[in-house]
């Protein structure tokens, strides 16, 4: 009688997917809630609203008007007479740089259009008044 070795069964592994799609599906949950409570830090101002509102997507140079008549450039405080003298050298030779002008909408309309003035004496070309989209 001839004895013949048993072929020995190999078993495969398997890793639990169910529980890993769970993890993954868990994480794309928290990324999608958490990125809508994102907001942009900074002055508190709040801008306009006008029905044609598009948002812009290339580098800008910022100067945010408060409630108060305070003038901020770039988010640091600059007040109207040294606003003229940064913007002009933030500005430099790129005469189609944009200026975006972010004024609170109870700032008085005079002193966002002293502010828009100056930019333009400085050599902006394009300036922008922002506005917020209206629901």
């Amino acid at each position: 009688m001839a004895l013949r070795p048993r072929k020995k069964q190999f078993y495969q592994i398997q890793a639990p997917l169910t529980s890993l799609i769970d993890i993954v599906f868990m994480l794309l949950i928290y990324f999608l809630l958490t990125t809508n409570f994102m907001v942009d830090e900074g002055i508190k101002i709040k801008l306009p609203q006008a029905k044609a509102a598009a948002p812009q997507t290339q580098q800008e140079i910022t100067i945010y008007v408060d409630r108060e008549g305070r003038t901020f450039l770039m988010n640091q405080e600059t007040p109207l007479n040294l606003l003229f003298a940064e913007l002009k050298k933030l500005i430099g030779g790129q005469k189609d740089r944009l200026v975006v002008i972010k004024a609170d909408r109870a700032v008085i309309l005079n002193h966002a259009v002293r502010v828009m003035d100056l930019a333009k004496a400085a050599g902006a070309e394009r300036l922008c008044l922002a506005t917020e989209k209206e629901l």
